[in-house]
């Protein structure tokens, strides 16, 4: 699917806005919510039609719509880690049976807390006592509050409750039990979501630097995860930024078969002034390369998101 106009683009990141809000709302007044479960299978299946259109789209959509505001913040991490077990448990292979339960996980993990975290996400000051307690029991708490609502699904309540358990991290994933892989999987998505978005008190990382720390922290285990979430997003994802070895600056439009050697759209030039119209550049075919990645937060121009889109479009069209 391509974005060649402006309405197209905007109707596109409607979709994807409807579905975080509609998850918002389930997630903020779970108890008034009729048929809860199958809310969830709902907006999985809408969440995999948008990826199914363009992945990479999608992803440049996410990206934006999660590193640009810390409003609504609980609805955001859930759809955001949502989409990355998706496409982890593609990239691993995952049997549907756990690919679903994780992908459900993923969206109400933090159940027990939804009010709370995006309460802490517009706070300057650190958690007070309460606010600690109440992180430390939520993943025990989520899935009790899920059970009493009518979910059976033991692989989605167990993952849910184990996903803050380090203990899952022993074993090779292939061989341990399915919760503890799955729980194991989702703490690593969760991780990574959190550290890209910005909150009050800080800004989001890049999603480069958040890999990173990911992948350094699992290598003790001869983990897979973070390797499988590179693969599938990209070390630099589509709607993320980079500075060019020529201090130009960059926005990721596609990722190409390289993790780490995207396609993406030169915005600010050496000077520092916008591009407008900006320029394709495949890093994968010459310099400049990437030198670094950047932090949304470190991007100050207005851009033109269905230019940019077009250029991606024209990119994948025209390898």
């Amino acid at each position: 699917m391509t974005v060649q106009t402006e309405n197209e683009y905007e109707d596109l990141l409607s979709l994807w806005s409807d579905l975080e809000s509609g998850l918002g709302i389930i997630l903020g007044s779970p108890a008034s919510i009729q048929e809860f479960e199958q809310r969830v299978w709902q907006y999985d299946r809408w969440m995999q039609t948008l990826l199914k259109r363009d992945t990479d789209v999608g992803l440049y959509l996410l990206f934006q719509l999660a590193t640009n505001s810390p409003v609504g913040y609980s609805a955001s991490h859930a759809l955001v880690s949502a989409v990355l077990c998706h496409l982890i448990a593609l990239e691993l292979k995952l049997d549907q049976t756990e690919r679903d339960s994780l992908v459900h996980a993923a969206m109400t993990m933090n159940i027990a807390m939804t009010a709370m975290q995006d309460q802490l996400a517009t706070q300057t000051e650190k958690p007070s006592p309460q606010q600690r307690d109440a992180i430390r029991a939520h993943a025990v708490k989520g899935g009790l509050m899920l059970a009493n609502m009518g979910v059976a699904n033991e692989l989605w309540l167990d993952t849910i409750s184990l996903h803050h358990d380090e203990s899952t991290n022993k074993g090779e994933l292939r061989a341990i039990p399915p919760v503890r892989r799955l729980a194991r999987i989702l703490r690593i998505a969760d991780r990574y979501a959190a550290m890209i978005s910005p909150r009050k008190s800080r800004e989001g990382r890049s999603a480069t630097d958040s890999a990173r720390s990911i992948i350094t922290n699992s290598a003790e285990q001869n983990d897979e995860v973070g390797h499988a979430l590179v693969r599938a997003v990209g070390l630099c994802p589509p709607g993320t930024y980079v500075r060019l070895e020529n201090k130009e600056v960059a926005v990721v439009m596609r990722r190409s078969s390289q993790p780490n050697q995207p396609h993406v759209a030169i915005v600010v030039n050496e000077a520092g002034a916008l591009l407008n119209p900006p320029r394709l550049h495949r890093t994968s075919t010459g310099s400049p390369r990437i030198k670094s990645a950047l932090a949304a937060s470190a991007v100050r121009v207005r851009l033109n998101h269905h230019l940019i889109l077009q250029l991606g479009a024209y990119a994948a069209q025209h390898p």
